[in-house]
């Protein structure tokens, strides 16, 4: 056992010293570059905990900022150049996200497609749904039935643009890669997208990359026993760039199979070939990342990027957030469909949000063509759904250092949810519609 008991966070909060989150923090650094022992974590865990404790006085509770330092310097010692590079990227961009937040900047981001919400700010504004004020004022009017039909309406008409942006290229077109974070509509876009596509004569082969995971046990892994699989680098991209350059020059590949229930992979599974005209369609949380489609050409690829860009202001004037959206979407799929308690999908936002952040946000305005995938209406549906359960996270995890995080989300979640009439008929519900994907009843086979 450790002699050291606690450790300072930033805020100043004293929290139980758990080796287990440097091994952690070390070993996500090496899956970054393609490192894939975990033992050779434990064992510069193990050096940093000696360190700590050589020059540790009774009682002493080390900062996170001393316990860092001590990681970069075992881990160059050590002769981990390449990890420690990725280390120190990683903090790098965290002290940057704090700073940020703290200085509430107020640049515009070169990460919001801002064209795009002009336009929704737009729409939103003639409809009058604008404001959670005005939602509220237009469901006690009755006009639910409207709201609903003016939402899937402006969703369609997305879906219709793309389908006509990839006919139009055509020509060149290999792939259409239908991306997005966690929970922003990917699966029913991409079967709507498929429909309009094989209107038009286009045949559209579906590579399901979930398959290229790697074996559970391969991921970096939290003192709580959570996984971090979010991240691009819990995908075999070397292997899944192989076959796509192979099937784009008419070889056949054979596609491996990942078994969820074990967590494990298993290779050369199932024969795939495309024909001539064939279309390889993917939908990936990490479409957008380079090293996925490393070595095809740009022309070959149409990438398609999906996110809920709702425009709405809450009752203190800030807009609602797109990833609350998504938290709440989430809950519901992961317990209606994967029989997932919605109190760990709240407890593993964190690492959903930090890939998200890193990964996939960055790469936004790369995209040939972005939907929207937000409904008004889908806040009063979470409000009769969800209320309860995020009024029961805030009482669980107020006060708890360790659960900051989630205690922050499901607050601000909670008070939003409270300001919205609650819809509790869901049968005016679209049965094709993106938010069946999340609330279930869906007329579209997954």
């Amino acid at each position: 056992m450790s002699k050291i008991q606690y450790v300072v966070k930033r805020s100043g909060a004293k929290v139980p010293f758990t080796p287990e989150r440097i091994t952690n923090a070390i070993y996500r650094a090496a899956v970054a570059v393609g490192g894939r022992d975990r033992s050779i974590a434990e064992g510069l865990c193990e050096q940093v905990v000696e360190t700590l404790e050589a020059n540790s006085a009774p009682d002493y509770a080390p900062t996170i900022e001393e316990i860092q330092d001590i990681v970069e310097k075992i881990l160059i010692e050590n002769g981990h150049a390449k990890v420690a590079k990725a280390y120190i990227l990683y903090r790098n961009e965290q002290a940057k996200r704090r700073m940020e937040r703290a200085e509430h900047a107020s640049a515009p981001s070169e990460n919001i497609p801002w064209a795009k919400i002009w336009h929704i700010l737009d729409w939103a504004t003639r409809h009058n749904i604008n404001t959670v004020e005005g939602l509220n004022q237009r469901i006690s009017r009755g006009e639910i039935a409207d709201i609903i039909d003016e939402s899937e309406k402006a969703y369609n008409e997305d879906v219709e643009n793309a389908a006509e942006m990839v006919a139009s290229k055509r020509a060149n077109l290999k792939i259409v890669i239908i991306s997005g974070p966690s929970s922003s509509g990917k699966t029913t876009t991409t079967i709507k997208l498929g429909q309009r596509l094989k209107r038009i004569g286009m045949s559209l082969i579906t590579l399901n990359v979930d398959n290229y995971f790697f074996d559970l046990e391969m991921h970096p892994k939290d003192e709580f026993g959570d996984y971090d699989f979010e991240t691009p680098q819990a995908l075999d991209l070397a292997l899944i760039n192989e076959h796509l350059q192979r099937l784009i020059k008419g070889e056949e590949v054979k596609i491996p199979f990942y078994d969820f229930k074990t967590g494990r992979r298993f290779a050369d599974q199932t024969p795939m070939r495309i024909g001539e005209n064939d279309i390889i369609l993917i939908d990936s949380l990490h479409g957008l990342y380079g090293e996925m489609t490393k070595g095809i050409l740009p022309e070959q690829i149409f990438k398609l990027y999906l996110e809920p860009l709702m425009q709405m202001r809450n009752l203190s004037g800030e807009y609602v957030r797109w990833t609350d959206i998504r938290l709440i979407r989430r809950m519901l799929r992961d317990a209606s469909h994967r029989a997932y308690d919605p109190t760990k999908t709240l407890e593993h936002w964190h690492y959903v949000r930090s890939s998200e952040l890193r990964n996939i946000i960055p790469y936004i305005n790369t995209t040939d063509y972005i939907i929207n995938s937000a409904m008004p209406y889908e806040l009063p549906i979470y409000t009769a759904k969800m209320l309860d359960q995020f009024k029961d996270w805030v009482d669980k995890y107020n006060g708890n250092p360790l659960r900051e995080d989630a205690f922050t989300r499901a607050d601000r979640v909670y008070k939003l949810l409270s300001s919205i009439t609650p819809l509790r008929d869901e049968t005016i519900v679209p049965g094709d519609s993106v938010i069946r994907e999340f609330i279930g009843g869906s007329c579209l086979e997954y």
